[in-house]
């Protein structure tokens, strides 16, 4: 029997711009308020931090592709550097928390772009038009990543001129008010700032369709990642800059409130433009992302069969695609997710956690990067699931019980047959 895959369409430019639709989404508009407010100026400080165990993750994740240019992901690198649990857990906490993770994205996206009492049917259109990107082939996915990720690039700069322009707040930024969050406060604001730029990982799900892979994801996923750093280091101290670590922890849209300080009447309307973009680009990689994740644990019997099939003119996982398409709809119709998803959170650190072990695993020429950066992104997966919430961290456990449930059965059936 012939095993389905996908072609190889995507070059370095085309993984570079996926990767940073995933990584400057929705999050860097609204991510500073939070962050303040567990830390105040120290959000720097826990941007630093997030950015260390983000790094070892990438690069895990880096050492992963090379050896493994397959669709998945870290499901696929689980799989084959420690064995089909590893794998199956990683897998299924990245399917079902970024499902979640899909439709909070398709409502925030709602929430900027519609008018009121409109954001459903919006977020409902959204989500049917990304997938129906995504199921005309990956080089569109790729086109309309570069056309988002552009007009969210342009949005910030203008943003953040308009801060900076708008001159300092009365509480400036200084090298003691960095500490005055308080070790807790630090790793709560590094917490919040790893999961608002940590996307690199939709690059090596979509390993599968990369030209000359081995080359070409390693330096994609560090480059995109180095890129989305810069971006939010920049807008990072432009809203401390203009609003002060009080000003950002009250605010509910740091980045507007920071550029309207120069008085530029067309800047808000910008800002909102960009952030709709922005949750557009992140939410069109959740859905390839997880379509592929999806398709490969089919192609490996981790779940139906049926969502394992390639389109012979598209080349695309199409069943995949449509299915999590119809998934999120239903959600985006039924229920709002955006302050009920710490799960995602909690798969995202485990997600990466054995991203982790797995490279850690690696020997001989499979060998990227120093075993040091891999030890310091596994715990910082742990450090991090650590601060979460405990509900979130009690949800992701059952979703985790509930994949284990379900694999457990479905070997039992399959066994059977």
């Amino acid at each position: 029997m012939t095993i389905p895959s996908l072609q190889r369409r995507l070059g370095l430019g085309d993984a570079v711009f996926i990767g940073l639709g995933s990584m400057i989404g929705a999050g860097v508009f609204a991510v500073w308020a939070p962050a303040a407010d567990a830390a105040g100026t120290g959000l720097l400080v826990g941007l630093a931090i997030a950015a260390l165990v983000a790094f070892g993750n990438a690069t895990s994740s880096a050492q992963l592709a090379a050896a493994h240019p397959t669709s998945g992901g870290t499901y696929a690198y689980g799989r084959a550097e420690l064995g089909p649990w590893w794998g199956f857990i990683a897998g299924w906490g990245f399917v079902v928390g970024k499902i979640a993770s899909c439709a909070a994205m398709a409502l925030t996206f709602a929430a900027y772009a519609a008018p009121a009492g409109w954001e459903r049917p919006v977020a409902v259109t959204a989500v049917a038009a990304l997938t129906a990107v995504n199921a005309f082939g990956v080089t569109r996915t790729a086109g309309a990543a570069r056309v988002i990720v552009v007009i969210t690039l342009g949005a910030l700069a203008a943003a953040v001129t308009a801060a900076f322009a708008g001159g300092a707040a009365a509480d400036p930024v200084t090298v003691a008010s960095l500490w005055t969050g308080g070790a807790y406060g630090i790793l709560q604001s590094a917490g919040l700032l790893f999961f608002a730029f940590a996307g690199y990982a939709r690059i090596a799900t979509m390993g599968e369709e990369v030209r000359d892979p081995r080359r070409v994801i390693p330096r994609a996923i560090v480059v995109a990642f180095l890129i989305a750093l810069a971006v939010y280091a920049v807008v990072a101290v432009a809203v401390l800059t203009a609003l002060g670590p009080a000003g950002v922890a009250a605010s509910t849209e740091p980045v507007a409130e920071a550029a309207a300080r120069s008085g530029w009447a067309w800047i808000g309307v910008v800002v909102r433009v960009g952030a709709a973009a922005g949750s557009l680009g992140a939410l069109l990689a959740l859905i390839a992302g997880v379509s592929r994740t999806a398709f490969a644990m089919a192609r490996e019997r981790d779940l139906p069969t049926f969502l394992d099939r390639v389109h012979p003119g598209r080349q695309v996982p199409l069943r995949a695609e449509l299915a999590v398409g119809a998934i999120v709809v239903a959600l985006v119709a039924t229920v709002d997710l955006r302050g009920a998803i710490g799960f995602s959170s909690f798969g995202v650190l485990l997600y990466y956690f054995v991203a982790n072990v797995a490279a850690f695993r690696q020997r001989g020429a499979a060998r990227r990067y120093p075993p040091a950066l891999q030890v310091i992104g596994g715990i910082g997966c742990l450090v991090l699931a650590a601060t979460l919430p405990w509900p979130a961290v009690v949800a992701g456990v059952a979703v985790v019980a509930i994949g284990v449930c379900y694999r457990l059965v479905r070997l039992r059936s399959i066994s059977r047959r």
